[in-house]
């Protein structure tokens, strides 16, 4: 647990609205103090509301670009302790794969979890999703999604992935911690 610690993930209608908000609203004032990253939508697999997602998903030359990848998910209040039980060594997975520059993982009581990860390319964190990764304990990603087929942890679940366009700020004392991307979207 990080007390003291914000994490906001947020939708704007264009970067000038994300401006004016750090520049005059009281909390976004705090927040640009610290680090955010702004990004375009690829692609969702799953579904959850309160979010305007893209009907269509892009074609963006990622492959070996970073990448970011963000969970949502609504869990069933009894599945909680299932969820922990296959969800914790996904965690240290991601928290520990050489592929990732910042991985975080959010909860919102009772039942809310998120996780935030910048990937250095996308492949990199495809082969981690199946189990292709060079290591210790390769699948456990992998387990969890086929222990998730089997009976489903959450009420709603999704999964973004974003291609990255600009980075602020610092992060715990780190800057920098999207690699070199490619701003081009075709």
């Amino acid at each position: 647990m990080l007390i003291r610690q914000l994490v906001v993930f947020a939708q704007w209608e264009n970067e000038a609205a994300i401006d004016q908000f750090l520049e005059n609203n009281p909390l976004g004032n705090i927040l640009a103090k610290g680090w955010h990253t702004r990004l375009t939508f690829i692609r969702q697999w799953g579904n959850i509301t309160g979010f305007e997602i893209p009907k269509e998903n892009l074609h963006i030359d990622t492959y070996d670009g970073p990448v970011v990848a963000v969970t949502l998910a609504r869990m069933k209040l009894f599945e909680i302790p299932r969820f922990i039980y296959w969800g914790r060594p996904v965690e240290k997975l991601v928290r520990d794969h050489p592929g990732t520059t910042l991985s975080l993982a959010s909860i919102r009581f009772p039942r809310t979890v998120s996780t935030f990860s910048v990937w250095k390319s996308q492949k990199e964190m495809t082969d981690m999703v199946y189990g292709r990764s060079a290591v210790s304990h390769p699948k456990r990603h992998w387990d969890a999604m086929k222990e998730r087929e089997r009976k489903d942890f959450h009420i709603e679940f999704t999964t973004l992935r974003f291609s990255p366009i600009s980075e602020f700020g610092e992060w715990n004392g780190r800057s920098s911690i999207i690699p070199e991307f490619k701003k081009d979207i075709e």
